[in-house]
């Protein structure tokens, strides 16, 4: 038996359990597409200083190419490195664990050899299987870390999973939380389904990652049946592709709905910020040419601070689509309140030392 929940440190898991921001990590590169450890240490500073509950690493978003090309290890052990030398504070620390079982299995071996929490469960690996093949994958998996279920919107390469997957899912006593991010109303509520039949509301906590409505899934509460009654289940943070730029500012917009929902009132100013947030990541992740310059349109961000040197991903056709850099031009723009250029500027130089 591997790494099970109840091994993680105290603080950990009540971090996760309240609910925290967790930015994906993008993939640091040079113009010849090399590694480049020194902005990638630099991104992982920039995110604590920003105040995250976590970060996730080796995910969508920091490419699932780096297994390609040998950096899966390497790209794990400095974020976490990185992060032990710039702070004391407890952070959530979240693997991306891909692939057909016995890779999954080596991932997951790798990511808690070097102290990751979970392993967020990619599934893209099994499209065409039964779903009793992938809930068998996902108890395979559980036996050596703590599992981050992930509904992968079918867009990028996610797999279509109904509520009774979520439920046979969500009784799998070694799973922590879940990310929804099928980008799709009908699709999130078969998690929340799943999580309430399972009756593991009080087990499993609820991370977004349904860039389409981040603000909403936070603030509302979503009322499921069972039982001839109503299951108030809630999205307690956020582990987001689109948190891996202006930060900050994600931060701060956290603890703003986290606030007003412990005061027991959404203000409509909040409730306005829904589409705000979303309309900032139609330009970041490409939502005009099908999610294609997703990644990209991160880095771009990124590049424009001075975090990342360039847009350079591991496969030379990622990069931004026809118009997108005017679309950021749009969103920086109108929502320029949203961002945290000036944090960065005044943080930079420290970051890169």
């Amino acid at each position: 038996m591997g790494l099970h929940r109840d091994d993680l440190p105290a603080e950990v898991m009540a971090l996760l359990r309240q609910g925290c921001v967790i930015p994906a990590q993008p993939l640091a590169l040079t113009a010849d597409r090399q590694f480049d450890a020194r902005r990638q240490k630099a991104l992982t500073r920039y995110y604590i200083d920003a105040g995250v509950g976590g970060l996730a690493v080796g995910v969508h978003t920091t490419q699932f190419e780096i297994r390609d090309v040998g950096l899966y290890e390497p790209v794990l052990s400095l974020a976490m490195q990185s992060a032990r030398e710039w702070t004391d504070r407890p952070l959530v620390m979240i693997a991306g664990v891909v692939g057909r079982t016995e890779q999954a299995v080596r991932e997951a071996r790798i990511a808690v050899d070097h102290g990751y929490h979970a392993g967020l469960l990619s599934l893209a690996a099994f499209k065409g299987a039964s779903q009793e093949e992938i809930i068998e994958h996902c108890r395979r998996v559980a036996d050596e870390i703590p599992l981050v279920g992930f509904y992968l919107q079918p867009a990028v390469g996610g797999v279509s999973l109904d509520a009774t997957f979520w439920r046979e899912f969500c009784e799998i006593e070694n799973v922590v939380a879940i990310k929804a991010a099928p980008f799709n109303r009908y699709r999130t509520i078969d998690v929340l389904r799943g999580l309430v039949e399972a009756r593991a509301e009080d087990r499993i906590t609820l991370y977004t990652g349904n860039d389409d409505h981040i603000v909403l899934d936070l603030a509302l509460p979503f009322s499921i049946p069972r039982d001839g009654t109503s299951v108030d289940v809630r999205f307690r943070g956020g582990l987001l592709g689109h948190w891996s730029v202006w930060t900050r500012g994600a931060v701060e917009l956290h603890q703003r709905i986290r606030a007003a929902v412990e005061a027991g009132a959404i203000p409509n100013d909040i409730l306005a910020l829904d589409a705000r947030v979303t309309d900032c990541n139609a330009a970041f992740f490409d939502v005009a040419n099908d999610f294609h310059g997703c990644i990209a349109g991160c880095h771009e961000v990124l590049r424009r601070q001075g975090l990342l040197e360039g847009i350079w991903c591991l496969n030379p056709n990622e990069t931004l689509s026809p118009g997108q850099s005017e679309a950021i031009d749009r969103v920086y723009q109108v929502h320029a309140d949203l961002a945290d250029d000036e944090f960065v500027k005044a943080n930079l130089d420290r970051w890169l030392s």
